[in-house]
């Protein structure tokens, strides 16, 4: 497997999103989203859009502070778009962001909420994801097939993993159970294409690729894999061992979909 690129990443969050706006042209935008409780299609793609103009003023204004959110977090900012016009303006977001990107350049500080890796090329890879795991949702709502090209999935795994070793994910929280201590390791496993080992059992969480022994093992296709991490229906993946485990690392590492 090869990792993307600065300029896949460009690539990639058009070509996600020329698939999301085939998937659901002439599908109507009043189909709920059961993968998003409470959205329907319409509400998805607003979402969508405004994570690509959200990230877009980012890396446009070179921010070093936080951007406000509106755009992606009220449901009223883009109501008026439906329709053609909201398909077509979804298209319009993700090309800006692209052409955005390409002109800022991977290295480009901006603010991201990963303080390690401020960068643009952290927007170029998050949106990539962010638009293809929408793509999912929509796939699933409207009942067409979702397929993902392999490396991309890959590297979404592995961008989650990277989310799961921040502090929100691991740092002691009341009323919930501790997460790190002896003994508890997770592996991951895609058949033909990675192997992981999430290592819970120091001062804070480390992964890296490769076999290992664990509590815990879940094991499928890669994009299954990714589907699984991010609370989506996966019907090709299996678990092993300590679900007890499984469970409050999802709910831990899923701390910012819950946001």
């Amino acid at each position: 497997m090869t990792s993307p690129t600065f300029d896949d990443y460009c690539h990639a969050i058009v070509t996600q999103t020329d698939l999301l706006r085939r998937q659901i042209r002439g599908a109507g935008t009043a189909i709920p989203v059961p993968t998003c409780p409470g959205w329907d299609v319409g509400r998805l793609l607003r979402h969508v859009g405004g994570d690509h103009r959200w990230a877009e003023e980012i890396v446009r204004k070179r921010a070093a502070e936080p951007v406000p959110g509106d755009p992606v977090d009220d449901p009223s900012f883009y109501a008026h778009l439906d329709g053609d016009a909201l398909v077509d303006w979804l298209g319009e977001g993700a090309v800006e962001l692209s052409t955005t990107l390409r002109a800022a350049g991977p290295g480009t500080r901006v603010w991201t909420p990963a303080h390690e890796r401020s960068t643009a090329l952290f927007w170029a890879r998050r949106m990539t994801h962010e638009t293809a795991v929408h793509r999912a949702d929509a796939a699933l709502a409207t009942g067409a097939r979702f397929t993902l090209d392999a490396d991309l999935a890959l590297d979404a795994v592995e961008e989650w993993l990277d989310f799961s070793t921040v502090p929100e994910a691991y740092e002691p929280d009341p009323g919930t159970p501790a997460l790190l201590g002896a003994g508890r390791t997770l592996r991951f496993e895609a058949p033909g294409t990675g192997r992981w080992l999430v290592d819970l059992t120091a001062g804070r969480p480390t992964w890296h690729t490769g076999p290992g022994e664990a509590a815990v093992t879940v094991r499928g296709p890669v994009t299954d894999l990714l589907l699984f991490l991010y609370r989506r229906p996966a019907p090709g993946v299996e678990t092993h061992g300590d679900k007890r485990l499984l469970q409050l690392w999802l709910k831990r590492t899923g701390f910012w979909l819950e946001a």
